[in-house]
């Protein structure tokens, strides 16, 4: 028997179809290094929210307004950064940039633990945030192309898990930690990230720095006014207000900045962000569907805490212990969300994602009370989030697996900013629903329900709509 040989231009005989580049051993390892800067990222924003007391006790003759910058130094600066800072990455490589990031994070956390005083403490908060806007937008996208096409939504669910986990146990770990002074939730973050440079200078992979590009710096400052506006409208109403003019003022300086930043972008040659991101195929779906689907998530993340804190009178630490079968399905989903995403395709797992989280809402607002029936009542909600979060994320994260790889960080940073103002206005929506007081009633919970199951249904929009492309050059 001869087995026929075809010819190609120029030789007469066609080479063998090339191999496929096996995947890189080390994938595995190179995303528990990416995964693990994640989850300090998103553990620092939950657990100082518990020992917000502790360090007002502390600080006893600062001002309330000047308090919560310890918390709103962090998320205003990491949410205002992300995009330039993935620019920068693309631009510098991403290794590197995560590397420094992550430098920068522990030294940050160093100085918070060792604050002697509010100022300091805000300082290094916005050091913090600076260092997770540099390491947040280049953890996916160093991991991702260390995997093959048919592993990158397990991976994807992976470090979607383990930014899930971080979510949900942030109430315990912050309440154990300070039980022994709120010192110890910035110093525990130091030998973990010195783990992590150490493991990241041997495994990461180093990528080459993209094309050098002229700063825009007048785009780069609409964009920080833009994002900053906003998020820090939305953090601060509490403080300042709901109607006052300097919420309204904050919140028109933004969506101006946003405005003129549209235009700019169109006619600068080397724009902060380049346009050609939304003509990908699928990734401004991804854009629209995640801040959909996490301003449903903070809406009943923070409901659900308020119910067990406020109605059902839990301590922080029994409500962090109640939270916690959404994180462990979300674990156990994400294990499996490749093979179902392979069987039912990107669309259809992501449906069936956002379904669980329209099905979440209802369900408690057909069964909870003011009565606490968790097992029966609470429980199954729970696992309708967690089988959410483990489906939708890693198929809407993987978007980014379509850009070229010199806009990786670029585009994993514009999803993740569509992450934290999803999730900022979860949080200013239901405190706006209760009416801007501290404890939220039962009422209120019950229309934040009703918000979240709407939010969900545009997250399920989008992921009917949802097509995601080949990579493709976007110049």
């Amino acid at each position: 028997m001869t087995i026929p040989r075809t010819t190609s231009p120029g030789s007469g005989v066609s080479a063998a179809p090339a191999p496929a580049p096996s995947p890189d051993p080390r994938r595995w390892l190179i995303l528990a290094v990416a995964s693990t800067a994640q989850f300090l990222a998103v553990l620092d924003v939950v657990a100082v929210n518990i020992a917000f007391p502790l360090i007002g006790e502390d600080f006893r003759t600062a001002s309330p307004g000047a308090l919560s910058w310890v918390l709103n130094a962090y998320t205003i600066t990491l949410a205002a950064l992300l995009i330039p800072a993935g620019r920068l990455a693309d631009g510098t490589g991403r290794r590197r940039s995560f590397l420094l990031g992550l430098s920068l994070f522990g030294l940050a956390s160093t100085a918070c633990g060792l604050a002697p005083g509010l100022g300091w403490l805000i300082a290094a908060r916005v050091a913090q945030g600076i260092g997770a806007a540099v390491l947040v937008p280049t953890s996916l996208s160093l991991a991702l192309p260390a995997f093959p096409a048919r592993e990158r939504a397990t991976a994807v669910g992976v470090w979607t898990a383990v930014s899930a986990l971080a979510a949900g146990s942030g109430p315990v770990i912050g309440g154990l930690l300070a039980a022994s002074g709120w010192r110890w939730i910035f110093l525990i973050n130091v030998p973990v990230v010195v783990a992590a440079v150490v493991a990241g200078v041997r495994l990461l992979p180093r990528s080459e720095p993209g094309a050098r590009h002229r700063p825009d710096l007048l785009g780069t400052a609409l964009v920080l006014v833009a994002i900053g506006g906003p998020t820090t409208a939305l953090a601060q109403a509490g403080e300042w207000g709901y109607g006052s003019p300097l919420t309204f003022g904050a919140f028109a300086a933004g969506v101006a900045a946003a405005a003129l930043c549209a235009v700019h972008v169109r006619r600068t040659p080397d724009p902060v962000i380049d346009p050609a991101l939304f003509r990908t195929r699928g990734f401004t779906t991804a854009v629209a569907g995640l801040f959909a689907y996490f301003l449903a998530y903070q809406t009943l993340l923070l409901a659900a805490s308020v119910l067990f804190t406020d109605v059902w009178g839990y301590s922080v630490q029994h409500a962090g212990l109640a939270l916690a079968p959404w994180p462990c399905t979300v674990l156990v989903v994400s294990a499996l969300s490749g093979r179902i995403v392979r069987l039912l395709g990107e669309r259809g797992g992501a449906a069936l994602g956002a379904l669980c989280f329209v099905a979440a809402p209802l369900w408690w607002l057909l069964t909870a009370a003011q009565d606490p029936h968790y097992v029966t009542r609470f429980l199954p909600g729970l696992v309708l989030c967690g089988i959410g979060t483990g489906l939708y994320q890693p198929v809407m994260f993987a978007a980014t697996g379509a850009l070229p790889a010199h806009r990786m960080s670029l585009g994993s940073g514009v999803l993740m900013l569509s992450r934290q103002c999803g999730t900022a206005l979860g949080v200013a929506v239901l405190v706006a629903l209760g009416g801007g007081e501290p404890h939220t009633g039962a009422g209120a919970l019950r229309a934040g329900w009703v918000f979240a199951a709407a939010a969900a249904a545009l997250a399920l929009l989008a992921a009917v709509m949802f097509r995601r492309g080949a990579p493709r050059d976007l110049g």
